[in-house]
């Protein structure tokens, strides 16, 4: 997605955990840190808004930002690349 990079894993019977799993990630490509903790603060709350009714339990996402366009891209345009690279990875 344009706006940062999704990855997902479903995690094996016996690994430990039952719901979702969600990690965030901006390396110094983004910027400086305080650049870098803004594009984190983004996704975390994009990740509290789209996946209770997206993502699915049993599963390990990461969201990677992208630099330049985790904190220049709108809101709203986020939330609907983040539904659609759910989408695109369950298969919908």
């Amino acid at each position: 997605m344009p706006g940062f990079l999704l990855q997902a894993r479903r995690r094996d019977e016996g690994e430990a955990g039952q719901g979702i799993r969600v990690g965030f990630t901006c390396s110094k490509k983004i910027g400086n840190a305080v650049t870098r903790n803004r594009a984190k603060r983004r996704l975390r709350a994009l990740a509290r808004e789209v996946m209770p009714g997206a993502a699915r339990p049993g599963w390990d996402y990461v969201l990677v930002g992208r630099p330049g366009a985790t904190v220049s891209r709108g809101f709203a345009e986020l939330r609907a690349d983040l539904a659609a690279a759910l989408a695109r990875v369950h298969g919908k």
